[in-house]
């Protein structure tokens, strides 16, 4: 039987649009015979440990942050997350590390910001919420501590650069990369062409 189409998705956890993705991408991995490959990309990486305040992220840019969270509310909506007001962007380094070790966070992490609001470059911040998915304190502090995965992410970081990615989400099946948070229905060719096969 042949193997099933691998999927890549570059990703970070303070990109609102790789959240809208993610109930997308599950609904494809239910439908295809695909395996979903998680690799991370660093959307802001010098973002400080404290935060950096959203209206200065995107300062001089000439974004009305209120309207642009309204737009993004309703379609979070539109997928079932909950989508609250932030006030700030957190460095993402640290959860993309505990996602490389424990990949049953990754929704936990999503939720954790953009739900909460949470500071998810914190340790103890980061240690909560793997508690709460089930991995033991102790050890989730341990890989933080100790940078355990971070060669696993400075990978991910380098595969994006071979790849040419420079935002996310990021898609690559076969020889194909599919750029941003993209309608199902089109995430749904994408892998077709692919020559991912219907389960």
């Amino acid at each position: 039987m042949p193997n099933p189409t691998n999927l890549k998705v570059f990703t970070d956890f303070v990109c609102p649009w790789c959240y809208l993705s993610t109930p997308r991408v599950d609904t494809l991995r239910r439908k295809f015979e695909i395996e979903v490959e998680w690799l991370f990309f660093p959307l802001h990486p010098a973002t400080p440990a404290e935060g950096l305040l959203l209206k200065d992220l995107f300062a001089g840019r000439g974004m009305d942050l209120d309207a642009a969270h309204a737009r993004l509310k309703n379609l979070m909506a539109a997928e079932g997350l909950q989508f609250n007001q932030r006030t700030h962007t957190y460095n993402s380094r640290l959860a993309q590390e505990l996602a490389k070790a424990y990949g049953v966070v990754r929704d936990a992490l999503y939720k954790a910001y953009f739900e909460d609001g949470k500071n998810i470059g914190d340790i103890e911040v980061l240690v909560g919420v793997a508690d709460l998915a089930g991995i033991p304190a102790d050890a989730a502090r341990q890989v933080l501590i100790e940078r355990t995965f971070k060669d696993a992410v400075d990978a991910d970081w380098e595969q994006a650069r071979r790849y040419g990615i420079t935002g996310v989400p990021s898609f690559i099946a076969g020889n194909q990369k599919l750029v941003g948070a993209q309608p199902y229905d089109v995430l749904e060719r994408f892998v077709i062409a692919a020559g991912a096969r219907l389960r």
